[in-house]
C-alpha cells in the first residue's frame, strides 16, 4: 500500500472519528433538553407539595415549555438566516442553563414557570437544528446509524435523566436535580463549541418553505398527523405517571425512581430495535401497543402489575422519536431542517397538550379518565399507521 493511500485512509478515519464526536455532542445536548423538559414528570408532587399548588396546575412546568417550543421550532428556523448553527445550538443550551438556574433558585411557583417558558424557547429551537445534522457530520452510508444516536438522546433522558432527577429529588429535595441540569447544560455548551464544525445555514427557509412543505407533501402531513395523536396519547398518561402508580398500584417514593429507570432502558432497547424495523411498522406496533398497555392500567391491580405494565410501556414507546425523525428523514430528503422543524413543532405541541388535557382530567375525573383518554388517542395513531400501512 502507498504512503498516499495510507495518508487517505487515516485522513478518512480522522474526519470519521471527528464526525462521531460532533454527533455524540448533538446526541447529549437532545438528552440534556429533553431531560429538562420531562424533569417535572418524576417530581410532580414534591414540586406541587413545596409551591402550594395542585399536581393538575403543576402539570403546567410540561405543559408550557411544550407550547413556546412548539412555536419557536418553526419560528427560530426561519429567524436564524443563515447563522451558523453550531453558534445558534451553543446560545440555546445557554439558555436551558439559565433557564434551570432561576428554577433551582425560585421561591414561588410563578418564577419557575417563567423559567419555564425560557426553556421552551432552548428546546424547541435546539431540537429543530439537531434532529437534521446527523447528514452533515457523518459519511451517507451512517446517517441512519448517527440519527438514531442523536434520538437515542430522547430515550437516554428516561433512561438516565428522568429518573436520576426523581431520584435525586428524593434524596435532596427538588430543587437539586434542576440545579444539576444547569450544570448539565453548561458541560454541554462547552462540548458542542469543542466539537461541533462549523455548520453554516445551507440556505435561508422562509415561512413560505414551511406551508409549500405542508401542502405538496401528503407523507409530512401523515407523519404530523402520527406525531401529534402518538405523542399527545403517550403524554397525557405519562406527565402523571407518578400519581397514577400511587393512587392505583400503591407504588410511591423512591420506587417510582427506580421503576423510570426500567422503563427508560426497555425504551433504549425500543429506540434502536426501531433501525431495524422501519419507521412505519415501528410506529404501528409502538401505537397499538401502548394503546393496549394504558388501557391495561383501567384494570385494578397491585404494585407488580403496575410495575409490569410501566416496564412494557418503556420497551413499546421507546421507537417512537427516532422512527418519526426517520419518517421525516425519507418523506423529505431535500428539505430536512423544514420537516424536522414541523415534527418538532408538533411534537413539543402534542407534549404540551398531553400534559394540559391531563392536568384537566386529573383535578376534575376521578384518576383512571387518565390512562382511559391516553388509549383512545394512540389507538388513533394506530389506525392511521395501518391505513398507511395497508395502502403502501
Amino acid at each position: 500500500m502507498s504512503n498516499i493511500q495510507v495518508n487517505i485512509q487515516a485522513g478518512e478515519k480522522a474526519v470519521g472519528v471527528r464526525g462521531w464526536l460532533a454527533v455524540a455532542a448533538v446526541a447529549l445536548g437532545i438528552f440534556t433538553v429533553i431531560t429538562a423538559e420531562l424533569l417535572p414528570v418524576g417530581l410532580l408532587t414534591p414540586i406541587g407539595s413545596s409551591l402550594a399548588v395542585s399536581d393538575g396546575t403543576t402539570g403546567l412546568l410540561v405543559t408550557v415549555p411544550g407550547l413556546v417550543a412548539a412555536v419557536c421550532a418553526p419560528l427560530l428556523t426561519v429567524v436564524s438566516g443563515r447563522l451558523d448553527r453550531r453558534l445558534v445550538l451553543a446560545a440555546l443550551m445557554a439558555l436551558v442553563a439559565l433557564a434551570h438556574v432561576v428554577s433551582a433558585l425560585a421561591g414561588h411557583f410563578a418564577y419557575v414557570l417563567g423559567a419555564r417558558v425560557l426553556l421552551g424557547v432552548g428546546i424547541g429551537g435546539f431540537w429543530a437544528f439537531a434532529g437534521g445534522l446527523a447528514p452533515r457530520l457523518v459519511p451517507a452510508h451512517q446517517v441512519g446509524r448517527a440519527t438514531a444516536v442523536i434520538f437515542g438522546g430522547v430515550a437516554a433522558a428516561s433512561v438516565l435523566g428522568v429518573p436520576a432527577g426523581t431520584l435525586a429529588g428524593e434524596l435532596g429535595g427538588w430543587r437539586l436535580p434542576f440545579a444539576a441540569v444547569a450544570g448539565l447544560s453548561l458541560l454541554v455548551l462547552a462540548a458542542l463549541l469543542l466539537l461541533l464544525p462549523p455548520l453554516p445555514a445551507q440556505r435561508g427557509l422562509t415561512t413560505r418553505d414551511l406551508t409549500s412543505l405542508l401542502r405538496r407533501n401528503p407523507r409530512v402531513r401523515t407523519g404530523l398527523t402520527l406525531t401529534a395523536l402518538l405523542v399527545t396519547g403517550h403524554f397525557l398518561a405519562y406527565t402523571f405517571v407518578r400519581p397514577v402508580l400511587a393512587e392505583r398500584y400503591g407504588i410511591s417514593g423512591a420506587a417510582v425512581g427506580w421503576l423510570l429507570l426500567g422503563y427508560g432502558v426497555l425504551g433504549l432497547a425500543g429506540n434502536f430495535l426501531a433501525g431495524a424495523l422501519g419507521p412505519r411498522r415501528i410506529l404501528l406496533i409502538s401505537s397499538a401497543l401502548t394503546a393496549a398497555l394504558t388501557a391495561l392500567a383501567l384494570l385494578p391491580g397491585g404494585s407488580v402489575t403496575g410495575a409490569l405494565l410501566l416496564l412494557a410501556w418503556g420497551l413499546a414507546y421507546g421507537g417512537v422519536s427516532v422512527a418519526l425523525q426517520t419518517w421525516f428523514l425519507t418523506a423529505a430528503p431535500d428539505d430536512i431542517e423544514a420537516a424536522t422543524s414541523l415534527n418538532v413543532a408538533v411534537f413539543c405541541l402534542s407534549i404540551a397538550l398531553g400534559a394540559l388535557l391531563g392536568g384537566r382530567l386529573v383535578d376534575s375525573l376521578p384518576l383512571t379518565a387518565v390512562p382511559a383518554a391516553a388509549a383512545a388517542l394512540v389507538l388513533a395513531a394506530a389506525l392511521v399507521a395501518h391505513r398507511k400501512e395497508t395502502r403502501s
